[in-house]
């Protein structure tokens, strides 16, 4: 007698919304490649379906949309040989992240909760992102060894000032008011609202109007509007510690400043592997000048190199396999990196 199993990526249609829930609760949705697949199933031939004018997507369970890929099962493929197959892992995950930067309809993204790695890459490129009173958006990679990728350095670099810096580095998490100043989201709603919200968006598509559906924005009955940015508050001494590309340099300015805050972004960014906060502080800057295809691009280059790292097997070790959370870096201060150490990380792209 077979046992049916629930699908880890449900789909469905409401009148004229394409609706994908991301299935794997117990595991707060974390993305393998049959999500991914699933996803990029759906969302193409969504595409370009006349009968779907917009897309709804959410976590399923209680605690968030998405905590990230499932980068256990990447590391067990680099320490059995397999590099091609993790990469394609990542080939995958990247180009479902650019077919959300460039989805031809409407993409709402239903941010609640925890928003981490690969689920801000299939939410923050959406065209209409919406978190609540209990989003915590982060991309704590660098503790892992690896790097803020899914195309979030594009998102981060063009943050105010230096705060996609500070998240980038740090791992910082960040609320829903703080997303929205950082331009991770749009609008903050309610969390006991989704299904309200979900129901304007099917009435608005109903009408037909596409220009309609692209301008949909939730009903300001349940947003809100009063929560102030925590982070934006704290942009005097984040732009003046973060400034620069140089990670030792930005340690020094944060034990140096007298805020508590830089203190505590000290400590953080002291914990994570050298090597990756390098990698990221120069990644990010490149990002700046690039588009989202590109940054992706870049990410599938920095993957490759990094996986094969030492730190990236450490960290994942520490951090999600054996739990002691007391990785013994390959470098163990920032300063220790030469300008080569850094660059042939970008293969090609830091020959120059």
């Amino acid at each position: 007698m077979s046992v049916e199993t629930e699908p880890t990526v449900r789909s469905w249609t409401e009148g004229n919304v394409g609706v994908l829930v991301l299935n794997r609760p117990r595991v707060l949705n974390a993305l393998d490649e049959q999500m991914i697949r699933a996803m990029h199933r759906n969302l193409e031939g969504w595409a370009t379906d006349d009968a779907v004018t917009a897309v709804w997507v959410h976590g399923a369970g209680e605690k968030g949309l998405c905590a990230g890929g499932d980068i256990r099962a990447v590391r067990e493929a680099v320490r059995a040989g397999e590099l091609e197959a993790a990469m394609e892992f990542f080939g995958e995950e990247y180009a479902l992240d650019a077919l959300v930067a460039d989805y031809p309809k409407p993409y709402v993204a239903w941010m609640d909760g925890v928003v981490m790695g690969g689920g801000v890459g299939i939410s923050g490129h959406g065209s209409q992102r919406l978190v609540t009173e209990r989003t915590r958006i982060a991309m704590p990679e660098t503790i892992i060894g690896f790097f803020p990728d899914v195309g979030a350095l594009w998102l981060l670099s063009r943050a105010p000032g230096e705060l996609g810096t500070h998240l980038a580095l740090s791992g910082t998490s960040a609320g829903g008011a703080d997303a929205i100043a950082l331009g991770l989201a749009d609008a903050m709603v309610a969390s006991s609202a989704r299904e309200e919200v979900r129901a304007h968006l099917r009435r608005v598509a109903a009408g037909g109007d596409p220009l309609a559906v692209a301008a949909w924005r939730p009903d300001p009955a349940h947003t809100i509007t009063d929560e102030t940015s925590d982070l934006a508050g704290q942009r005097a001494w984040i732009d003046e510690c973060y400034a620069g590309s140089d990670v030792a340099t930005i340690l020094r300015r944060l034990r140096e400043c007298s805020d508590p805050g830089a203190a505590a972004a000290a400590a953080a960014i002291e914990a994570r592997s050298p090597h990756s906060l390098a990698v990221t502080l120069e990644a990010l800057r490149r990002a700046g000048e690039m588009s989202v295809s590109e940054v992706l691009t870049q990410d599938l280059t920095l993957a490759r190199s990094v996986i094969a790292h030492a730190d990236f097997d450490e960290g994942v070790r520490a951090q999600l396999v054996d739990k002691d959370r007391r990785p013994q870096w390959s470098h163990s201060h920032p300063d220790q990196l030469t300008r080569h150490d850094v660059l042939s990380a970008f293969g090609h792209q830091g020959s120059s």
